[in-house]
């Protein structure tokens, strides 16, 4: 294979020479030996917090490379593996968060799998939406990171097989696709797709057309964003969970949440207007609206703490339930007011940032359940946060972390890397497998026995480790949020018109 010499953040790098293990090096970042740009500034050394999430990086590797290697999730415990799209999920995803903590070795290793070993023409159905932003993201953002194009023709790839999903009568598209044989279409028991789904891959096709000069890209993901804009069945601009592949209108109306299902929809109308240079008002007004949908509908405080949380609203009654999904919602608020929008956004992002920690720390292992039901009555000996049996699992799910990152980065407040720090330490404590890897787990409340899931999911490595070693770092030019958008799955792309 040819190795490219690399910029490594900014140094240039023969990535074959380094033989002494990154680690050493770690701490003392080179002085670029080139300038990219007028503003290049010392990088600014890696700090204590910063370093022990590098240890939990290289100790989830380990367990990916013994046990799983070029396979899609790591199985910790039966030192095994499992495959969703037989397309070595982890390894794409964790492609650039190897290149921002400077794991070089491993980066080249990875690197070379990709050469070598990653085949798109396979008789495989994968989802439209988690193919999108976890393997078309993570090539995207290496490639802009690397500068090496290898990454930019297997994202072109990609892109290309999974078009077929937008061949629709109602140009909505499909959930699946079968990237080898080029046919798409809705899961087996329905004509419906997910609106989060349909609405949250269009950063990363439209950075494609960018990119290759292909505009078929853009176009079959902007004319999803237009119809949405036009369609009924919205509530104050929050929008049912399903669409119609046939009819292009929301089915199942009257459920409204920011949880599974919708969540990334509101993230993506802010990101992409973002991307586009903020010119595309349809999208920040819908983006606007929603949040005022969001204050008037979903809003409650909860006891005895007085906690701001957000539910759902189901065939107009109100649920106290929160998804932890829901806890992107304070960094997206808070990217917003940081591009100029509703100052009021930023106290809404504080509020929520609060119960999102709440999550963790009124729970018995500090690690937050994948939902939460909150008390609205005082009740003696409740706190604000109740679980019931079947939501007490934690997936490693990333969202609070990453809302911790966009709020340290905005006020400079050190709690919130404290918060991420004691959430790092749990993840220690409760879902570490000795031999390699970081499980999901069953019971958050059981500290002496939090029953391991066997799981270690692709967005382990590729959002929740990358956003605590950002969340960590004091310097606001490792991915500058001036210059780059990360989409869902973590991945940074760049801003068309830098800010």
């Amino acid at each position: 294979t040819v190795s490219c010499i690399c910029s490594w953040r900014g140094a240039v790098i023969e990535p074959d020479q380094s033989t002494e293990s990154p680690s050493s090096k770690v701490t003392k970042p080179e002085k670029p030996s080139f300038v990219e740009t007028e503003d290049q500034k010392e990088p600014v050394p890696i700090n204590e917090r910063q370093l022990a999430v590098i240890e939990a990086f290289r100790h989830a590797w380990k367990g990916y490379k013994d046990f799983a290697w070029g396979h899609d999730e790591l199985k910790p415990l039966s030192k095994s593996y499992s495959e969703w799209f037989g397309l070595g999920l982890t390894l794409i995803d964790a492609l650039d968060t190897m290149w921002i903590l400077g794991l070089k070795e491993e980066f080249e290793e990875a690197r070379k799998w990709v050469a070598n070993d990653l085949v798109f023409d396979k008789n495989v159905d994968v989802n439209l939406f988690e193919s999108t932003i976890r393997i078309l993201g993570g090539l995207l953002s290496t490639y802009h990171l690397s500068g090496d194009s290898l990454f930019l023709e297997k994202a072109k790839d990609i892109g290309n097989r999974l078009m077929p999903a937008f061949r629709t009568p109602s140009k909505i598209p499909y959930s699946d696709v079968n990237i080898g044989r080029g046919t798409a279409h809705p899961p087996r028991w329905t004509s419906d797709s997910t609106v989060a789904e349909v609405t949250s891959i269009q950063l990363e096709f439209r950075e494609l057309s960018r990119l290759t000069g292909d505009e078929r890209f853009q176009k079959a993901v902007d004319e999803v964003m237009k119809h949405v804009h036009i369609l009924s069945g919205k509530n104050d601009g929050l929008v049912p969970m399903f669409i119609n592949t046939n009819s292009g209108q929301f089915t199942h109306l009257g459920v409204y949440t920011l949880g599974a299902r919708a969540d990334s929809y509101y993230e993506y109308l802010l990101k992409q207007w973002i991307q586009g240079g903020k010119k595309e008002n349809e999208l920040l007004e819908d983006y606007m609206r929603a949040i005022e949908g969001v204050k008037k509908h979903l809003l409650q405080r909860s006891e005895p703490k007085k906690l701001t949380f957000v539910g759902e609203l189901a065939h107009g009654h109100f649920s106290a339930k929160m998804d932890h999904l829901v806890c992107f919602l304070p960094g997206t608020l808070a990217l917003g007011a940081h591009n100029g929008l509703a100052a009021d956004h930023m106290k809404l992002a504080e509020t929520l940032i609060e119960t999102c920690y709440q999550m963790y720390a009124q729970v018995e292992t500090g690690l937050s359940p994948e939902i939460v039901h909150f008390n609205l009555r005082a009740q003696k000996g409740h706190k604000d946060v109740e679980i019931k049996p079947a939501d007490r699992h934690n997936l490693l799910r990333p969202e609070t972390v990453e809302s911790l990152f966009y709020m340290y980065r905005f006020t400079g407040d050190k709690k919130y890397q404290d918060w991420g720090w004691e959430i790092l330490q749990n993840f220690n404590r409760y879902t570490r497998v000795p031999t390699g890897g970081y499980t999901s787990i069953n019971n958050v409340q059981n500290p002496s026995n939090p029953e391991p899931r066997d799981k270690m999911e692709s967005f382990f490595l590729g959002e929740t480790l990358k956003y605590m070693f950002l969340l960590f770092s004091d310097d606001i030019d490792l991915i500058n949020l001036d210059k780059y958008i990360f989409n869902t799955e973590a991945h940074p792309l760049p801003i068309w018109v830098p800010a």
